[in-house]
């Protein structure tokens, strides 16, 4: 459970990494339309005074007849705008705000007046201080050209509003901060906090990347103390920058909403799981701890059996030959043998190998190398544990007495494979004889031929076969298999 709360965790982080992503982009997305959208409301009033520079009154100089015109141009833009007319040293010949043109100041911003008689293009001032009504504005500049000549300065300051009010319709929403910045780095507009912020320096980190560069994203801090995932893109036009950016809590938020539901249903699930597991545990241990017990109760009393049986066999055959008695004994072994070996696995059944090595180890002691066994892995029930190991006990006995083993040059090979072309698999198990006494064919069969006979057809569903060739006797032992548990 705890690896699935960590891969969630994992997964929540790598959404917020390309949330943050997409963010950025949007941010810079943003920055570059609405740099467009400044970009065309500036030439829209380039366009406009570039009309009025080619007007007949003043290029005529007739400002009385220009006035006209100049109040038209103006009452698109409100009465906080200001149109004025100025010579190459800066001095004002005209303007909207007054028709006496005798006492007019001259021009605060020289540069840009003479930026626009050097270069005979339009110009973009940044943010000063007019001489007119004695406020920070921004003006747009066009020359006034006779015979290719600039004879004036066109000056236009559109109300800082215009720009405020591109700012806050362009602005997504709440978490976002923009600003427009002239060439100096200072604000002219901004949303939010216009008022508060107006005229300031941008952030240090914001301004050590406009200088390296007119485009970039990057991570700053507002001058509200806000963190944002910003950009910024420079107009061409006027050099004026567009900055963008987005709360980093509005990016965060998210990961960590999805951080704390994670967290907490996995919790929940693993507090679940461990809850449950600890309850299978218990319920296992104690299963466990009770199947231990029957099966030492089980163990202990067919031991207990065995040696009944033992004691009665003593008894009974206390009058018989020596032969029969070990017969018996032999075969009661047998099934102690058997039963010691499904002790051990605790009755969830035997390997076919280690239930035929334990009833043939006393036939073994003298010489391990009489009897070779060779067949693949057959795990046993522990029914057919039981009753094969009877079966393998008495034709063993048979070979002590009158065949293979029952000499020292004798040799038996006892061979096994599964037969699986049949709807449940079969047991085929080969015992073959070589080197031994002369065979010849019993004139009666048994008790022990007759037990192998009966407990290969009866309890294992197969046939036993004894075959006495000349070479040495040869038994064969069929039977289905039962699933080993």
């Amino acid at each position: 459970m705890l690896p699935l709360i960590v891969f969630a965790v994992g997964i929540a982080y790598s959404n917020y990494r390309q949330d943050r992503s997409d963010a950025t982009r949007r941010v810079l997305e943003t920055v570059r339309s609405m740099r467009l959208v400044l970009d065309s409301e500036v030439q829209r009033m380039t366009g406009g005074l570039q009309v009025l520079a080619l007007s007949n009154a003043l290029q005529s100089g007739d400002f009385d007849d220009f006035r006209r015109l100049a109040t038209g141009f103006i009452s698109q833009y409100g009465e906080d705008s200001v149109l004025l007319v100025a010579d190459g040293s800066g001095h004002q010949l005209f303007s909207t705000v007054t028709s006496e043109t005798t006492n007019l100041p001259p021009r605060n911003n020289r540069e840009i007046v003479e930026r626009v008689f050097a270069s005979k293009s339009p110009q973009y001032s940044d943010l000063f201080t007019g001489s007119t009504k004695n406020r920070p504005i921004v003006t747009v500049e066009v020359p006034v050209l006779r015979n290719d000549e600039v004879v004036y300065a066109l000056s236009f300051s559109p109300p800082i509003a215009t720009f405020q009010k591109l700012v806050e319709q362009q602005r997504p929403n709440d978490q976002w901060t923009v600003s427009l910045l002239d060439t100096k780095g200072r604000v002219f507009a901004r949303a939010p906090n216009p008022a508060e912020t107006f005229g300031k320096q941008a952030s240090g980190a914001l301004n050590d990347a406009m200088a390296r560069t007119p485009e970039a994203t990057l991570s700053t801090v507002s001058l509200d103390g806000v963190a944002l995932s910003s950009a910024y893109t420079r107009s061409r036009l006027t050099g004026w920058t567009v900055v963008a950016g987005v709360a980093e809590r509005s990016l965060i938020v998210p990961l960590w909403r999805d951080i704390a539901i994670t967290s907490l249903i996995g919790g929940i699930l693993l507090l679940t799981g461990l809850t449950f597991a600890v309850r299978m545990a218990t319920t296992i241990a104690r299963g466990e701890m009770l199947h231990n017990l029957l099966i030492e109760e089980l163990n202990h009393r067919v031991k207990n059996t065995l040696a009944l049986m033992q004691a009665i066999a003593v008894q009974t055959f206390r009058s018989s030959s020596r032969d029969e008695r070990t017969k018996f004994e032999g075969r009661l072994g047998a099934l102690a043998e058997a039963h010691n070996l499904l002790s051990q696995e605790k009755w969830a059944g035997s390997e076919l190998r280690d239930v035929i090595a334990r009833v043939l180890q006393p036939f073994l002691l003298s010489n391990p190398d009489r009897i070779r066994m060779a067949g693949p892995t057959v795990p046993l029930s522990p029914r057919l544990a039981v009753v094969l190991s009877m079966i393998v006990h008495e034709i063993a006995t048979n070979a002590a007495k009158y065949g293979a083993l029952s000499n020292e040059t004798g040799r038996v090979t006892l061979e096994w494979e599964v037969i699986a072309d049949t709807p449940k698999p079969r047991l085929r198990l080969i015992w073959s004889e070589i080197g031994g006494p002369p065979v010849t064919e019993p004139v009666q069969r048994g008790f022990g031929s007759r037990l192998i006979e009966r407990s290969a057809r009866d309890q294992l569903g197969g046939e036993a076969t004894v075959d006495f060739l000349p070479r040495g006797v040869v038994c064969t032992v069929t039977c289905v298999l039962d699933e080993a548990r």
